[in-house]
Formats: C-alpha cells, structure tokens, sequence
C-alpha cells in the first residue's frame, strides 16, 4: 500500500477563479506546487483524488492553487478542509543531516554511554533550530535541541539516534 505525507491543507478558496488557499506543511512549495505536477486530496469520507497543478502563487502566509479542469470556484469548493499528500516515492534526496519528520519520529534515543532515553515523539520548531521532543517511559519528556553538539549520529536505518547529553540538559530532580 502507497504511503503518503502530507504537504498541505486546503483551507479556502481564493476568488472566483477556481483557486484554492492552502497551508502548506511542504519545505519544498516551488517542488511540490509546480505545474503540472500531482498531489492526491485526502478527504473524511471521501476516496482519495488526483489534482494536477495548473499554477501556483504565493500570497500572504498561503499558497495559492489552481487544478486542471477547475476553472470555477463551483469546482473547488468542495474540497475545502481536504489535506493534500504526496506519494512517500516521491520524497526528495535531502541534504546530508537533514531528515523527514517521519524518518525521525519514532526513532530510539540513545546516550552515546548506551544508555536508552526514549522514543522521538514530536518535533518543534520553535526558531533557530528544531526541538526533538523525546518521550521516556514514566519520566518526563526530554526537550532535545537539534545542534552538532547534541545529535552525534542518525541511523535511520535501525531507527536509533545517538546523543549526548549536556549538563543540565534534562532535569529529573522535580
């Protein structure tokens, strides 16, 4: 079975014109959005469709859409609410050290002394770099800045990440 991620929801229309507001989730909106290129609308309820690109536009916080054969509002407003994926296949080559959420979350966490900490269970970001928020069984969670200094490897391969952990770091004593 296709797993999918998603790149976007669709929040409104935009216009007359058959355009649609998204908030996109995508790093990559000028690869996703392209023309021509195919993203699968997810609906409750509905089965999935296939919506090809006909342009896209940047406007305020959204990304503006338009599909092949939707050149109406009447057309689009029905999708409202409606998440856009794309295939897992069509991921694109990152850079080395950077990760997609779902090849980290869920991941183990280990000290580099072997010592397990948890699992990966969120991942913020709040500024300068993310926070991988790690879960630990019956203590609280460990907030897990994403810097060299911290994360020494990742191995997606076995689903561990190793860390070191700086003084201070993690406060069990409350």
């Amino acid at each position: 079975m296709t797993e999918y991620l998603n790149v976007g929801k669709i929040v409104n229309t935009q216009g007359i014109k058959g355009e649609v507001r998204v908030i996109s989730t995508t790093d990559f909106p000028e690869e996703r959005y392209k023309k021509g290129a195919v993203l699968t609308l997810f609906q409750e309820k509905k089965a999935p469709i296939e919506l090809t690109v006909k342009s896209h536009r940047k406007h305020k916080n959204f990304d503006l859409l338009s599909f092949e054969g939707h050149p109406s509002i009447n057309d689009v407003e029905k999708y409202r609410d409606g998440i856009l994926k794309v295939s897992k296949e069509e991921t694109i080559e990152l850079p080395e050290n950077e990760f997609y959420y779902h090849e980290i979350i869920g991941a183990k966490v280990v000290e580099e002394n072997g010592n397990e900490l948890g699992k990966i269970k969120e991942i913020l970001s709040p500024g300068a770099n993310d926070v991988w928020v790690v879960q630990r069984p019956k203590k609280k969670d460990v907030l897990l800045p994403y810097i060299d200094s911290v994360v020494k490897t990742v191995d997606l391969e076995n689903g561990v990440i190793y860390v070191e952990i700086p003084e201070g770091l993690i406060d069990d004593e409350n």
